[in-house]
């Protein structure tokens, strides 16, 4: 047994007070059952009754009944401008989760997806920062996609093979 705190109840709005806080990316905001270590060293052990989508001003409550926020850490993304309908319609087909901007698009770097919509005409920007996409269908999960990055496929290609 742990001698950590436990959270098993999650606050879907930011905590007034706070212990620490915890810095997650988009992936490691995925989550059921995991240890974790805040920014000023609070550790803790995350164990919820199923796989939560975490937004990031979401926080954790400790069994002793301290709160933890939730932050969404810097990511390398890539901003998309042009055509935004066109453009999003592709990131969409593709299942690459994207967070929407007024004029602009943001997805996470993916050199194959890059190479796509260059293709096709969007003007594209390496960025840091948190990455905040739409949720899934009707606001709630998330989009289920996989990364093109070093990753063997097991004999299918993700490569854009379109006209030159």
């Amino acid at each position: 047994m742990s001698d950590l705190p436990v959270c098993r109840r999650l606050l879907s709005e930011a905590p007034a007070e706070v212990a620490d806080h915890v810095a997650l990316d988009y992936d490691a905001r995925l989550m059921r059952r995991k240890r974790l270590v805040g920014q000023h060293g609070l550790a803790f052990l995350v164990d919820l009754v199923e796989v939560t989508n975490l937004d990031d001003h979401w926080g954790f409550v400790l069994d002793d009944g301290r709160a933890v926020a939730v932050v969404a850490a810097p990511e390398d993304l890539v901003e998309v401008r042009g055509d935004l309908p066109r453009l999003a319609w592709h990131i969409g087909n593709r299942h690459t989760p994207c967070q929407m901007g007024a004029d602009h698009l943001t997805i996470r770097r993916d050199h194959v997806i890059e190479a796509m919509l260059a293709h096709i005409g969007a003007d594209l920007t390496p960025v840091t920062g948190p990455f905040r996409p739409e949720g899934g269908a009707y606001g709630k999960g998330r989009t289920m996609a996989h990364s093109h990055q070093d990753q063997d496929h097991g004999g299918h290609d993700h490569a854009y093979h379109g006209p030159a």
